[in-house]
């Protein structure tokens, strides 16, 4: 057993510490620390990969999707794994907290010293330029008798993972935005003619947060001024994580706001959840986990707002995720994630191009960013969005949307026809393509919202995937059946179906420069297959083309 001297490291489980950072000391070695062990499941993930691309093969009202207890039964984790976990954990030391098989993860608790002699790591404190964090570098280790069980350990290393895709103009700026060119989200589902008649009743919606919190008057007054019922709005909590609002603008509070007010404008009839987790590699991969295999709210569709550059994440990690995104596809849960904010760099000064993860998993809906210029109930113009945000003190601040080509994944087969080119960057690499879809989010023509009671106009990515779960949420509701994954339909859609905008004026180069991604017809690394005609879609949905092209695995 875990008692095997001989000890390998975990693939993929390699650190290294942020730019800038410095050790400032060891960690203590009797704090206490909750880690997180994934495990592999009982069928592989190809066997999983084959069933996914077997049920995006058929129409939508053919699909025959896992339940979350066939998932359990079939795909979840071996008991004699998990009582090997068990095992190790009480050789070195460590509390079992929770079991969760389905999951495949085994929460353990135990001292820092404990933690660091189980994995074979140290652990110190760093201080780097924008706070500090718990951190560790190099690989994990584990005994080679376990080795082959473990898929990652998340938990040690407590640095941010990912940020929000939020931009926010300030109070007398959205007052004024709010008469010459924003809107609420029922004018935005109105420009995009959102089928009526639906409010996503039997749905449930979960969205994913990071950090910061919501006050219940906030959306009891916003639906009150808009006319509009007041959905149902909870909140859990993933490894410690919860609502802790402060009211501050400048706060992650704004991003919680929009996702909820936006997804709860477009579908008031659905239950919303609203899932808080620590913003760590930990967090997320639990959070999503959590909301994927939630046996009571049985979300049927998933909003993402938060999200970091593929190239910040760990191999363990975001494979760890993307797993995880793949048994979503084979329960029928939509997963709807922003692509960024930071135009085709992703703001990283590297002289490279990237995109973000988890938006680049080609398990889930990248949804990217327009600016969206309406006149009355119909759309005067729309282009890619690039620009319109500000610093505090005023000054211009480069925003746009992200997009362009994965590092990390192949070209899936729905995007074969799409024309995705080769990657910008020297290896020209063929790609995932990112985005799939686009929605407004330009902040000069954002969203108006309530945060601490007071009105904020708010663009970014961050508004899109909101809205785009809550356009699924009536899908699901006037289908009957949740529509799942999406991707492998939207992409054979005939150009005669109408059912997207496209958008064919911009870029995505931040710096002004007019870079590589160009808005075009079709497919663009900009904005993807463009935004919504709610209503075109909808039908399109309903008579699909008789077969759909399936993803293929990563």
């Amino acid at each position: 057993m875990s008692s095997s001297k001989n000890r390998i490291p975990i693939q993929g489980s390699e650190r290294v510490a942020l730019p800038g950072a410095h050790i400032t000391s060891a960690v203590d070695p009797h704090e206490r620390i909750l880690v997180t062990v994934v495990v592999r499941r009982k069928r592989s993930s190809k066997e999983l990969s084959s069933l996914v691309k077997e049920i995006g093969a058929h129409k939508l009202n053919e699909r025959k999707h896992l339940s979350r207890d066939e998932f359990a039964t079939t795909y979840g984790a071996d008991p004699t794994d998990l009582a090997k976990i068990k095992e190790f954990a009480h050789e070195y030391g460590l509390d079992i907290v929770e079991v969760k098989p389905t999951q495949r993860r085994v929460m353990l608790r135990g001292t820092a010293a404990a933690l660091s002699a189980a994995f074979g790591v140290y652990l110190a404190h760093y201080e780097h330029p924008t706070g500090s964090y718990r951190g560790r570098t190099g690989p994990l280790h584990v005994p080679e008798d376990i080795a082959p069980i473990v898929e990652g350990v998340f938990g040690l290393d407590n640095r941010p993972q990912v940020h929000p895709h939020v931009r926010i103009l300030g109070e007398e700026e959205a007052k004024s935005r709010a008469e010459a060119g924003s809107y609420t989200p029922p004018q935005i589902a109105q420009l995009y003619n959102f089928p009526t008649g639906l409010d996503g009743t039997g749905q449930c919606i979960a969205i994913l947060e990071f950090g910061g919190g919501y006050d219940s008057n906030d959306f009891q007054n916003y639906f009150k001024q808009l006319g509009i019922s007041e959905p149902k709005i909870t909140w859990l909590p993933v490894d410690g994580g919860s609502n802790q609002f402060t009211g501050d603008p400048k706060s992650p509070d704004t991003e919680v706001a929009l996702d909820v007010e936006v997804a709860g404008a477009i579908a008031p009839g659905a239950q919303i959840v609203v899932y808080f987790a620590p913003n760590t590699d930990q967090g997320f991969i639990d959070a999503i986990s959590a909301a994927i295999h939630d046996t009571n709210n049985k979300p049927s569709v998933i909003s993402i707002s938060w999200a970091g550059a593929e190239i910040c994440w760990t191999q363990q990690n975001w494979q760890g995720v993307d797993r995880a995104l793949q048994e979503a596809a084979a329960l029928g849960v939509t997963v709807c994630c922003s692509s960024g904010d930071h135009g085709s760099t992703d703001g990283k000064q590297d002289g490279l191009l990237h995109v973000e993860f988890p938006g680049s998993s080609p398990y889930l809906l990248c949804c990217g960013g327009t600016k969206l210029e309406g006149q009355g109930s119909t759309i005067a113009n729309e282009t890619v969005w690039n620009g319109g945000c500000t610093n505090s003190d005023g000054s211009p601040a480069p925003c746009g949307t992200g997009g362009g080509v994965s590092d990390l994944f192949d070209l899936p087969t729905y995007q074969a026809n799409a024309n995705v080119p080769p990657s910008a960057n020297r290896d020209g690499r063929i790609g995932r393509g990112v985005p799939d879809v686009a929605g407004d989010a330009d902040p000069f023509t954002g969203y108006q919202i309530l945060m601490g009671g007071r009105p904020i106009t708010e663009g970014g990515t961050s508004a899109v995937a909101p809205l785009w779960a809550g356009l699924i949420a009536l899908f699901n509701q006037k289908l009957g059946n949740p529509v799942g994954f999406l991707n492998q339909v939207l992409y054979s859609l005939p150009p005669n179906a109408n059912a997207f905008h496209g958008i064919t004026i911009g870029d995505n180069d931040i710096t002004g420069n007019h870079g590589p991604y160009h808005a075009g017809a079709g497919w663009d690394a900009c904005t993807g297959l463009g935004t919504p005609d709610g209503t075109k879609l909808l039908q399109a949905l309903i008579t699909p083309p008789t077969s759909f092209p399936p993803i293929a695995p990563p």
